[in-house]
């Protein structure tokens, strides 16, 4: 005996016609209702869970990995700014350079060659991509100009300052802008980041909103249908919808808000401090390459001026009294160089500029520096305090709105399926 043959499906107007034939009875339109519903709820339930899963992703993104990558391409710029400002300070020292000087520079240059090689790491398109190669190949040119104007220097031979000044041309013509287009790079991708992170889930709550209100209406329907004022099962599914609803609604704005803390009083702030910190290592090396030039750095002292001004004026931005008032007592201490070095007093300047006196223009400048760092890493706190916080307002919310849709849908099937004996 063959086995059965199973009926074939039944054509689409054949699928229609019976819909319509049930449609047309009190108990037919229920199942319909009770089906529509149910699809409903869990289609709200999968794109809600999914949308706050990838919230909750991007949001853990910002704190685990974009910030630390952001941090690590401004590790890069501000150390090969200090790197440059640090070898023209030891240049000046002459031939037995001071070993914290020395050491500071070795330190930089490390520094940078292990944050380009975790900002290498995140290198995604071809523009990050050109200055990473950019960087990789003239850091070594750079070393090697500076190491081969320190011999010279040792030996008292004037050819060192040539040296020293193209490896700070070097410098400033690839490796920071190389470095500087890095950092950019990385912080737009940390904004967009944060863009997403704020963005609301419209989809979600008009899904939410909508099954709230059908649910709504199926009980007014059937209140009319039975003169009963309650059914159990869907005022449930009403309630587990409602309670989504506030919760993510309020999860969402209190996430939202904490982003958008970390964005205004940590990534925008520390960038700002950041500029400002680049600006016045590039400043501090034109203080110091103006005597090592030894009267053939007329460039230099002019772009001194020019970027002072910037300095000010981002500090002023980021509402650092500290760091204006030290960037006072140094520009008054430049001066006082200045006219030491014009009037021909050149050991007299080169001393104020480099001496380890607290009145010298090096204690000024470091006492910026340390302040610059200082509210640079309380930025980045704030930063990873107010993400943590975005992070901790969605907690739960993912398997929350899941059992929530499925609670919904069991009290929907659960009242539906009442009023269903009740013809039977």
């Amino acid at each position: 005996m063959g086995a059965p043959v199973s009926a074939p499906p039944a054509p689409r107007g054949e699928v229609v016609r019976r819909l319509t034939r049930s449609a047309r009875t009190a108990p037919g339109r229920l199942e319909i209702i009770a089906s529509a519903l149910v699809v409903l709820s869990v289609l709200t339930g999968i794109v809600a869970s999914l949308a706050w899963q990838s919230k909750l992703d991007t949001i853990s993104g910002l704190a685990d990995h974009r910030e630390p990558l952001s941090a690590a391409a401004q590790q890069i710029y501000r150390s090969l700014s200090d790197a440059d400002a640090t070898a023209a300070s030891a240049f000046l020292s002459g031939g037995s350079e001071p070993a914290q000087l020395r050491d500071r520079y070795q330190v930089d240059v490390a520094q940078a060659g292990a944050a380009l090689a975790k900002a290498a790491s995140d290198v995604t398109d071809d523009s990050g991509a050109a200055q990473v190669a950019v960087l990789n190949k003239q850091l070594p040119v750079y070393t090697g100009l500076v190491e081969t104007a320190r011999s010279n220097n040792r030996l008292g031979l004037p050819i060192g300052a040539a040296y020293l000044r193209e490896a700070s041309t070097l410098m400033r013509g690839k490796l920071l802008k190389a470095a500087q287009e890095l950092y950019a790079i990385d912080t737009d991708r940390l904004t967009a980041e944060q863009d997403s992170a704020t963005n609301f889930p419209w989809l979600t709550v008009a899904l939410t909103v909508v099954l709230l209100a059908a649910l709504v209406a199926t009980q007014m329907y059937l209140t009319r249908r039975t003169n009963r004022l309650l059914n159990v099962g869907l005022l449930v599914a009403s309630i587990a919808v409602g309670l989504g609803l506030v919760w993510g609604v309020v999860a969402g704005w209190v996430s939202a808000t904490a982003v958008d803390n970390a964005r205004d009083d940590g990534t925008r702030q520390v960038d700002t401090l950041v500029q400002a910190r680049i600006i016045a290592l590039q400043a501090r090396a034109d203080e110091t390459l103006t005597l090592v030039a030894h009267g053939d750095g007329a460039g230099y002292e002019p772009d001194f001026k020019a970027l002072t001004p910037k300095l000010t004026d981002l500090l002023r931005k980021a509402q650092s009294d500290q760091a204006v008032a030290n960037t006072t007592a140094w520009l008054d201490i430049h001066k006082n160089i200045r006219v030491l070095d014009d009037s021909g007093q050149y050991d007299q300047a080169v001393k104020l500029a480099i001496g380890t006196d607290d009145k010298g223009a090096a204690a000024a400048f470091g006492k910026l520096d340390d302040t610059l760092s200082a509210s640079i890493q309380r930025g980045r706190e704030k930063f990873v305090e107010s993400t943590s916080t975005a992070r901790n307002a969605l907690f739960g919310i993912v398997p929350g709105v899941a059992l929530l849709a499925l609670l919904t849908a069991g009290g929907i099937l659960t009242g539906i399926r009442q009023r269903l004996r009740e013809y039977r």
